[in-house]
């Protein structure tokens, strides 16, 4: 037989199966994700979606930082000494962001203390970074950190309740 005749004969094969209602139905999820939505109860949406909101906001505030940092060890080489604190305080606060993001969206027994640690270092690297507010790396990377501080109480006073 050749090659075209056997395709031929399994399009009428599966043609036939169609019609017959026994042709196997193209999986529209995954079964793992059909058992997870199917868990997932209505009052604990609010808490999901706080959850990722907080992890979110502490890896954008991570990267955001670790940029900062960048742009203070390139101010620092150049001789601006002014950008020292600047610069431990933003590596700092990118590796406490970091850490609670992971630990929060994993939903880790210590969210509530990563967190209250995250928007406690959040709010020192953003007032450290406040006092250039020329600069726009200083001035985005405060923005950034004011936006995960409050995430990150918001997120404790959640599980808190």
């Amino acid at each position: 037989m050749n090659r075209f005749k056997l395709v031929g004969t399994w399009m009428v094969a599966l043609a036939l199966l169609t019609v017959l209602g026994m042709a196997p139905a193209a999986p529209t999820e995954e079964p793992k994700a059909q058992a997870v939505k199917a868990d997932v109860k209505p009052e604990h949406a609010e808490h999901d979606a706080m959850m990722i909101a907080c992890a979110k906001a502490c890896s954008d505030c991570q990267r955001m930082c670790d940029m900062c940092g960048t742009h203070c060890a390139h101010m620092l080489a150049e001789g601006k000494k002014e950008h020292k604190t600047t610069l431990a305080t933003c590596q700092d606060c990118s590796t406490i962001c970091a850490a609670a993001s992971q630990v929060v969206a994993r939903g880790g027994p210590f969210a509530v203390t990563v967190c209250t640690a995250c928007a406690e270092c959040c709010a020192k690297c953003a007032k450290e970074c406040e006092k250039m507010p020329e600069d726009k790396h200083m001035k985005m990377c405060a923005e950034e950190c004011r936006k995960c501080e409050k995430a990150c109480t918001d997120m404790v006073k959640h599980m808190s309740k």
